[in-house]
């Protein structure tokens, strides 16, 4: 696998300098570019047609959100991945930004390392057809997936190296363990600015690490351990998860939600899922995977 191409769109000048030197000497990613207003952006999407854009909301002449609204009217069979990066957290801001297609968001002053780790882990999946290309975005769809639920869609599609299961998408085969998670999520339909999208994931991730914080101990290790790491109480955490949990369920892939937790149908399968429920069947979900990936190793790795 290639480089992550990377567009940085920003018109910090020197935010640019400093990404540019850290990203390019991280191992798997690559800077093929800066923009330093909004049509300049639009310039170089289209002209490098970058697997990521990290997308600053205030540039000049076009802002972040006139530039995803554009995004698709370009000459391009996919879209990019897109990191938006703001200084601002408004809600419906950042609302718009997830209907336009944003895949996350970082906000001002960032940890480097994270935003490397999530740009790794964004610029491996596969990106979306061009709704607006037609015939090509049509070829593309064989090799890409889906868009991401933004509005709640009405069925599942299979992406490349997926496997089916009761006629659902599963996540493809060689990515981390992270990166799948983060496609659950998105399959969910959680924000990515929600709160509750961040301590949801590290939840997953802390119960995949250790699976005794399932056996009640939610309130008395998770939630503060969460609380500790996004400097917040365990109750603030635990309505954050509930809050991305409903709606989930209320605006984004309810079908999803139900096979996740329910794939037997049986009589429960209406009623809104507790938190407990939803990160124990989304770690489970991951073991299976890890589990399946250990058992189609080939013979010649293990030999090694």
């Amino acid at each position: 696998m290639g480089n992550i191409r990377i567009l940085l769109a920003d018109n910090n000048a020197e935010l640019c300098e400093l990404l540019s030197q850290y990203l390019n000497e991280r191992e798997g990613l690559e800077v093929v570019g800066i923009a330093y207003d909004g049509v300049q952006a639009l310039e170089r999407i289209e002209e490098l047609d970058p697997d990521v854009v990290l997308l600053d909301i205030t540039m000049p002449q076009l802002d972040g959100i006139a530039v995803m609204e554009r995004i698709p009217s370009l000459n391009l069979t996919t879209l990019p991945h897109v990191i938006v990066v703001t200084a601002f957290g408004r809600e419906d801001i950042l609302q718009r930004f997830t209907e336009l297609g944003a895949d996350y968001f970082v906000i001002k002053p960032f940890d480097l390392e994270l935003l490397a780790r999530r740009i790794l882990e964004f610029g491996r999946l596969p990106r979306r057809p061009n709704p607006a290309r037609g015939e090509g975005a049509q070829e593309a769809a064989s090799t890409a997936l889906p868009a991401m639920p933004h509005s709640a869609p009405s069925g599942m599609a299979t992406g490349a190296g997926s496997r089916q299961l009761r006629g659902r998408r599963e996540e493809p085969e060689d990515l981390s363990r992270e990166a799948r998670l983060t496609l659950l999520l998105h399959e969910m339909g959680v924000p990515p600015h929600f709160k509750g999208y961040a301590c949801l994931r590290d939840a997953v991730l802390m119960v995949l690490e250790n699976p005794s914080l399932m056996g009640g101990g939610l309130t008395k290790e998770l939630y503060p351990r969460l609380g500790e790491k996004h400097r917040a109480s365990a109750g603030a955490v635990e309505a954050a998860i509930r809050n991305a949990i409903v709606t989930a369920w209320e605006r984004g892939n309810r079908e999803f939600l139900r096979e996740l937790i329910n794939p037997t149908r049986s009589a429960n399968g209406d009623s809104l899922p507790t938190n407990s429920l939803v990160i124990a069947k989304l770690a489970e979900r991951l073991r299976l995977g890890d589990a399946w990936n250990a058992r189609s190793r080939p013979e010649a790795g293990r030999r090694q």
